[in-house]
């Protein structure tokens, strides 16, 4: 994606949102996911994307892309990139995120609004209402009465 002044803000968003799902997909061995991106099991894929997604999002939120694509060197750490599509409410994001040993990244290649405003701040604060809206509430302590 052509890189504009709310690339980044909006890519913080997104990453602080799905923060959750990659920590759940890192658990996962590297070679596995390799393997399965090595041997286009995408199929496979998307039932661990999806898995990961249901404890944190709404059904269909967040989903596996066309593919992924990984790194790994001899005697070097491994680096697993997959496709995500996002889609909260009146949002479709298309992203890649990249999988490390102790760290997470997410790059934002297209977003598209549904009904786009003329200004890109309320834009932005859709994108990260949406997303907001589109996770499971977590309530407070609740206290005995």
């Amino acid at each position: 994606m052509k890189k504009c002044p709310y690339s980044a803000q909006r890519e913080q968003i997104l990453a602080e949102a799905i923060s959750p799902v990659a920590s759940e997909l890192r658990l996962l061995d590297a070679a596995d996911l390799i393997s399965l991106l090595r041997f286009e099991r995408y199929g496979n894929l998307a039932d661990l994307v999806a898995s990961a997604a249901e404890l944190y999002f709404h059904p269909g939120t967040v989903n596996f892309g066309l593919g992924g694509d990984y790194k790994l060197e001899w005697g070097g750490p491994a680096e697993i990139t997959i496709d995500l599509e996002i889609k909260p409410r009146g949002v479709t994001v298309y992203a890649k995120l990249a999988l490390a040993e102790h760290h997470a990244g997410i790059e934002i290649n297209h977003i598209a609004f549904e009904k786009a405003l003329a200004d890109p701040d309320e834009n932005t604060a859709l994108l990260a209402r949406s997303l907001r809206d589109a996770r499971y509430a977590v309530s407070g302590t609740t206290q005995a009465a």
